[in-house]
Parts: structure tokens; C-alpha cells; sequence
């Protein structure tokens, strides 16, 4: 709560900095400002918004954008129930967080959600496919699959935490049956929950690690270089096809199933399937189309420099920016700005996001 604290009194400083800087590059060139919400600094996203935000700032584009760091996607879906940053915020978020926050409030998701969001957000563009907490890690041979972990001391993420703690829990008790009767389940940040591992203090946990929709670009997270660091012996416990169906099944996700192939991350000899869901930058349906067009418009052409400078960029190419969109998730001057792109095809054949209805 204390960090929640810190990082909600930032936000206002931070944003002010940020919008002063904008303005003296842009002057009075400038039309609109749209602030972003990210996440926890150090969280990368954040970082790379930042970047991007300066990027639009230098080139004098009619959008002014302004990065917020916040606690987390799982904040930012609660906050832009907000009516007054409809018109005027974007913010990151999940294809699984949207299609949770419509039925939260539910006796499965209330420590989640306390209450149901009924707003079917518009995605903005996409920007990688995220195995957080769809994989586990251990540093015991005998581990092998996930209901091995049964009866095992289990590090997951915190109760605030999308990635690292919510959808390993909903895994683990809905496609798994595993839960706090059975086993014992810890809650800590990313980089406690990799020290416990390293320590021995725990006998299962998860990391992280992105990609693109080719799985030819690699995002390696700050706590598996970690566990790498510690020199231990990793054994990777896949997550089941029939896991990720039934979960889907049950609360009206898109969660998909890929190969990591071996080597591929950190000491891995073996070919293994995860969970991934998908990251994107989303808004209210009120906001303008204009600045919907112009912040993809400017998304797309800063992103060549950009994946230069950070990894999270990397991952974000043409195909990933537009997969899982449709004509009725995408908000309207999204889709013009894709079209005008002569990208807005490369979405067909992946994954469509779809709401609960």
C-alpha cells in the first residue's frame, strides 16, 4: 500500500514535468495532449512511453503525449471508469484484464475486481504477447508438471498484479485445482518471488518473458535474468493446452497457447507450451477520433527508432500492432489510421479479442 501511495503522489509531479518539456519543443504546434497510464516504474512500458512521448515532442506532432506511471494495468482498467478521462487518457492493459473487468465483482474474480467494469474499452494497437505467469520455473527435477506443484510452496505475484499474480491463480485453481486448501500459496513482487526461488525458500515460481507474433524477437525479464545470474539449474514446468482451454471456457478469454522452443530462454534444454495473453494500448469510446488517429499515426512511425533504444519496442512490430483487432474492438480512428497505414490486413488470422457478453 505504501508503494501504491508513492507512486499515486508522483503521478501529478511527474506529468507536470513531462508536459512542460513537451511544450517547449512543440510550442504552439501542439493540438492535443493525451496522457498515457503505464505501470510501476522499472516495469518497462513506462520507460518506453517516456520515450516515445519525447520522440512525438522533438518531431512537433500535434499530439502532446505524456506517459503516468501507476501501479499497474490492473489499477488503470479501474481507473478510466472514471468519466473524466474518457476524452483525454489512453492507457496499457491486457486483452484478459477487459474481458475480466466485465465480470468482475464475480465470486471467482471480487479479490480481483470487487466490482464489475461494463465498459467494453476500444483497443488502440497492440504491443506483444506476454507468457507472465503462464509458466512456472523451479530448481527441483522432480517437479515436472504443474499438478506436481500440488501440495508445494508456490510464489506467485501479488493480488494487484494482472501478469505475475492474477492469471497464474486463476490457472492454477480453474485449470488446475490447486489453491490455498491444498497448497501453499505465497504472494510477493516479481523480485521477491525470485529471490525465494534462488534461495530455496520456495519450491515453484514465475517469471517472465515476452514476444512478437513470429516469436522471432525475445523479451527476457528482469527477474529470469536473474534467476539465470544465480547460476542454479531452471527447470521449466509448461503450462497445459487443456488448462488454458478450460480457463478460456470458463470466464470468456483469449488467452493462446504457443511453443517456446529450447533455448530460447535461460537454461532451457526442452521445447515447452505457455499461456500468453497479449498486451495493447486501449481507451474509452468517447475519446476523439483524432487523437486515436494521430497517437497510432505517431506510434507507428516513432516505433523504428524506438525499437532501436528499448526491447519492449522490439517486439512491436506491424503484424503485432494490429493482432486480435476488429472492426468492433478497434476504436474507429485506430482502424483509419491502420488502413491509411495499408496495414490493417495483417491482422486476419490471428486471434480475434472478443468480450463476454
Amino acid at each position: 500500500m505504501e508503494k501504491t501511495n508513492n507512486i499515486l503522489k508522483r503521478l501529478t509531479l511527474s506529468t507536470v514535468f513531462m508536459l512542460g518539456l513537451f511544450a517547449s519543443f512543440t510550442g504552439l504546434k501542439a493540438q492535443n495532449i493525451v496522457a498515457i497510464l503505464t505501470c510501476p516504474m522499472g516495469c518497462g512500458v513506462m520507460e518506453g512511453n517516456t520515450i516515445f512521448g519525447t520522440m512525438m515532442a522533438k518531431a512537433g506532432e500535434k499530439l502532446i503525449v505524456a506517459a503516468q506511471e501507476t501501479p499497474g494495468y490492473m489499477y488503470n482498467v479501474r481507473a478510466m471508469q472514471e468519466k473524466r478521462r474518457w476524452k483525454k487518457q489512453v492507457f496499457g492493459t491486457e486483452d484478459v484484464i477487459i474481458q475480466l473487468a466485465l465480470q468482475g465483482g464475480s465470486p471467482e474474480l471480487k479479490q480481483f475486481l470487487p466490482k464489475r467494469i461494463p465498459i467494453k474499452f476500444k483497443l488502440l494497437h497492440g504491443e506483444g504477447y506476454w507468457a507472465q505467469g503462464k509458466f512456472f520455473i523451479t530448481t527441483n527435477p522432480n517437479i515436472k508438471t504443474i499438478a506436481d506443484m500440488k501440495g508445494k510452496r508456490i510464489s506467485i505475484g501479488l493480488v494487484g498484479q494482472s501478469d505475475w499474480g492474477v492469471f497464474p491463480y486463476l490457472f492454477l485453481k480453474y485449470g488446475y485445482g490447486i489453491d490455498e486448501s491444498n497448497s501453499d500459496i505465497r504472494r510477493l513482487n516479481p523480485g521477491g518471488l525470485t529471490q525465494q526461488l534462488i534461495d530455496g525458500t520456495t519450491d515453484v515460481a514465475v517469471s517472465g518473458y515476452g514476444t512478437d507474433t513470429t516469436q522471432n524477437a525475445h523479451l527476457i525479464t528482469g527477474p529470469l535474468r536473474k534467476l539465470q545470474a544465480s547460476g542454479k539449474k531452471l527447470y521449466y514446468i509448461p503450462m497445459d493446452k487443456s488448462a488454458i482451454d478450460k480457463v478460456n471456457k470458463k470466464f470468456g478469454t483469449t488467452f493462446v497457447s504457443l511453443n517456446i522452443k529450447a533455448g530460447t530462454l535461460p537454461g532451457q534444454e526442452k521445447d515447452f507450451i505457455s499461456g500468453f495473453n497479449r498486451g495493447y494500448k486501449a481507451a474509452h469510446p468517447d475519446l476523439p477520433n483524432d487523437i486515436a488517429y494521430q497517437f497510432v499515426m505517431g506510434m507507428h512511425k516513432h516505433a523504428p527508432p524506438m525499437r532501436k533504444i528499448s526491447k519492449v519496442f522490439e517486439i512491436m512490430t506491424d503484424a503485432m500492432m494490429t493482432d486480435g483487432l476488429t472492426e468492433e474492438n478497434t476504436h474507429p480512428g485506430a482502424i483509419k489510421a491502420f488502413k491509411e497505414l495499408g496495414i490493417w490486413d495483417k491482422r486476419k488470422g490471428t486471434v480475434a479479442v472478443t468480450y463476454p457478453q
